[in-house]
């Protein structure tokens, strides 16, 4: 990356109005300028860029249509786009006069403390997030693209100019994500790619993967060569880690993202204790997540969760892949290849009641339960976890459509995935197939610590066809696992949970 700020140049009109007055930044396949509309003039700022997709005037329609609204939903935060234009077979962004720095330039001077890099990569975050609700894709996101304003906030721009493309991204090929490197187009998740590479960038002094010149192989090396893990991230190596999965699937959902940069600003007592920017989007559960074929973390909402995504290696995935199971009467010793004992305990009803999902689901759940955290995307794919406060139990049921025909193979697939996510994973005995309702299901039990407590899980799930199916997973204390009432409450679990989608 180059950067050549205050750089005067003779630049000729853009469209005989625009004048390019100097080099703010450049980065491969960009140039950012301060300029003048001479027809009125007023200061603009103007991004040049290089892109190999046509064409010119639905492009430019994207542009501005993507930019209002983004401009609606994060006012101040997204570049405000006046025109655009193709000329000499370069596309042309004129903005309002951005009064900031792009990151690039503060970049060029060293790394910045990973506190810092938490608070930017925060406000990138949530409007990344507003982006996804609204079906918009950045797809060209990169240290050029974010401005960082004198009173510390953050704007982001560059929306539209490649969205939804299917071509290789040939601007900042550094921070294109592998999918985008083999041309396989971009989804939310690339941008996720994205702001994981903007973050080592900003505590490493260096991008994932550098420049190596010719746009082919920095893409081939973004896609096939592993790279090293930050040395200077702190608090914030997880979540550029989890971030930087080369499988889109895997990335780290933008809800869990934004706990964990909360929870290092939070937490750091050098950190000015000013409020964290509120998020663009109205609900923030409501995020745009990408789901796939990894069953999920139990729960995102807990403080605790929040902690160990601070402090242990996370690699992939708090995504769905779903399983979740229970039958009519729980596992029992008539079954026909009974995964774990019966439970031992019976369970109170009067201390249960009847939750109704609008996912399509009904459970019944101890009193005083209710949803801590749930999510879902544009495939149907969803996950809800619930509990109580002060309640160390929790359970979580998700719902995927992207599933292979074997579930014992999902769950060794994802096996490598929970040592990573887990504090002291440790895997209870094998994985065990089961015949569920005549259907296709398998278990599995680990240990694993949360803030220094022991904990044991049982995650329980069944296919119901054509790729769909369903998870449960059950945590306890491990000291309280055979608890006459934690084994009571997961029959009541497996016996009463129905689903519109079976």
């Amino acid at each position: 990356m180059t950067v050549t700020e205050g750089q005067a140049t003779t630049q000729e009109l853009i469209a005989g109005r625009y004048w390019p007055q100097e080099v703010v930044h450049r980065e491969e396949g960009r140039t950012g300028w301060h300029g003048q509309d001479v027809r009125f003039g007023r200061p603009v700022s103007l991004m040049e860029a290089r892109p190999v997709q046509a064409t010119g005037a639905r492009r430019a329609a994207r542009i501005l249509r993507e930019s209002e609204a983004m401009e609606l939903t994060c006012p101040g935060r997204a570049a405000t786009v006046l025109d655009v234009l193709e000329e000499n077979g370069a596309v042309w962004t004129v903005m309002d006069r951005i009064e900031g720095a792009p990151l690039s330039d503060l970049l060029s001077r060293g790394p910045v403390n990973y506190v810092r890099a938490a608070r930017i990569g925060l406000e990138i975050l949530d409007v990344l997030a507003a982006a996804h609700r609204e079906g918009i894709t950045h797809g060209d996101l990169s240290p050029g693209q974010v401005f960082v304003r004198k009173d510390g906030g953050t704007l982001v721009a560059g929306f539209g100019l490649l969205g939804n493309a299917s071509a290789p991204r040939v601007t900042a090929p550094s921070y294109a994500s592998p999918e985008q490197a083999r041309g396989e187009g971009t989804e939310p998740a690339s941008d996720l790619w994205a702001l994981g590479a903007i973050l080592y960038m900003m505590v490493e002094g260096r991008p994932p993967v550098p420049d190596r010149g010719p746009v082919e192989a920095t893409l081939r090396a973004v896609d096939l060569r592993p790279f090293r893990p930050p040395r200077s991230a702190g608090l914030l190596g997880p979540a550029i880690q989890g971030l930087l999965r080369r499988d889109p699937q895997e990335r780290l959902p933008a809800p869990v993202v934004r706990a964990a940069f909360t929870r290092i600003l939070r937490e750091d007592p050098e950190e000015p204790k000013q409020a964290a920017p509120l998020p663009c989007l109205r609900d923030a559960y409501a995020a745009v997540r990408r789901t796939g074929r990894v069953w999920s973390r139990r729960t995102v909402g807990r403080p605790a969760l929040l902690k160990v995504l601070a402090l242990a290696m996370v690699g992939v995935s708090l995504t769905t892949l779903a399983l979740t199971g229970g039958s009519d009467d729980g596992p029992s010793a008539s079954d026909p290849t009974p995964s774990r004992p019966a439970p031992s305990g019976t369970a109170d009803p009067s201390s249960f009641y009847n939750y109704e999902a609008p996912e399509g689901f009904s459970i019944n759940l101890p009193t005083g339960w209710k949803p801590l955290d749930r999510s879902g995307s544009a495939d149907a794919s969803y996950r809800v976890t619930f509990g109580a406060s002060g309640d160390p139990r929790t359970l979580a049921i998700t719902y995927s459509e992207r599933l292979g025909p074997d579930p014992v193979a999902v769950w060794r697939a994802l096996e490598p995935s929970l040592k990573r996510v887990f504090v002291d994973y440790e895997r209870l005995g094998d994985i065990r197939a089961a015949d569920y309702r005549g259907l296709d299901a398998a278990d599995m039990e680990w240990f694993s610590e949360d803030t220094g407590v022991r904990e044991r899980t049982l995650g329980r799930g069944f296919l119901i066809g054509s790729g769909r199916g369903f998870s449960l997973r059950w945590t306890t204390p491990a000291d309280n696992w055979n608890d006459a009432a934690n084994r009571g409450a997961l029959g009541v679990f497996l016996r009463s949970f129905r689903s519109s989608a079976n």
